[in-house]
């Protein structure tokens, strides 16, 4: 029995999400009823975390334990036969069995994508349409403001600590980037967890600081009040992908 790790790329929008669903829609579903029909037995994975409905990646990672006697390579090419177009396996490799897709990552990096103005129906699946004009120098502000280990309760849709999480809802954001390009401004958010809906919320948040409906003296303050406060917003999951997952 071998451990196998895997990358994926995922267009998100007909999903129900990554987490498997009575419904059968999700992602995970997805690639396990492709595993049944490759090993002849159901095989459970295990993803490095979850994507809401209509979120997509671009470097998820899960594993999964099976008996597989022909390597990585053919492995592979059988996972991808007759999968779902909208879900590409970039690799497939052996690891110890000590790796786990989750408790082994020590950080991630999500990109949210905004375009400035009514996006093109090539666009607009993998991005928010912004039709007012953001104060990009403000955002910079803000997002500066929230890099640094913090509480981000602030910015979840946690209620709580995580159970058995010793962290609670502090985490180490490590860097929050506001990149524009033409119409296209992306914001990088790289750190060694996020919370329930804590990018979409960071980003939405830089929205409202981009349209003059928050400023960055408001994000210091709602940062510190460690409460979720219906001024955050959170930004549709149409912009939101996971980019890669970071191990030692």
């Amino acid at each position: 029995m071998n451990r196998w790790k895997c990358v994926c790329a995922y267009d998100g929008t007909a999903f129900s999400g990554w987490q498997s669903q009575r419904t059968k829609d999700s992602i995970q579903d997805t690639l396990e009823a492709r595993l049944e029909a490759v090993l002849k037995v159901h095989t459970r994975i295990h993803g490095s975390g979850r994507t809401d409905a209509g979120v997509h990646a671009a470097g998820q990672v899960f594993h999964f334990d099976a008996e597989w006697k022909h390597g990585p390579a053919k492995l592979a090419a059988a996972l991808k036969f007759r999968l779902e177009k909208t879900i590409q396996i970039i690799s497939v490799r052996p690891v110890p069995s000590t790796f786990h897709a989750r408790f082994s990552a020590k950080g991630k990096v999500y990109t949210y994508n905004l375009y400035l103005g009514d996006a093109d129906p090539f666009t607009r699946p993998f991005s928010w349409s912004v039709m007012r004009p953001l104060d990009i120098a403000a955002m910079k502000v803000a997002a500066a403001i929230l890099v640094g280990r913090h509480d981000f309760k602030a910015f979840s849709a946690f209620n709580g600590a995580e159970i058995g999480d010793p962290e609670g809802t502090t985490r180490h954001l490590r860097r929050l980037d506001v990149r524009v390009q033409g119409k296209r401004v992306r914001i990088i958010a790289e750190g060694d967890g996020f919370l329930y809906r804590m990018v979409r919320s960071l980003a939405g948040a830089l929205v409202s600081v981009g349209e003059g409906r928050l400023t960055p003296a408001d994000i210091k303050s709602i940062l510190a009040s460690h409460h979720r406060t219906a001024r955050v917003q959170t930004a549709p999951p149409q912009g939101l992908f996971l980019t890669k997952v970071t191990y030692r």
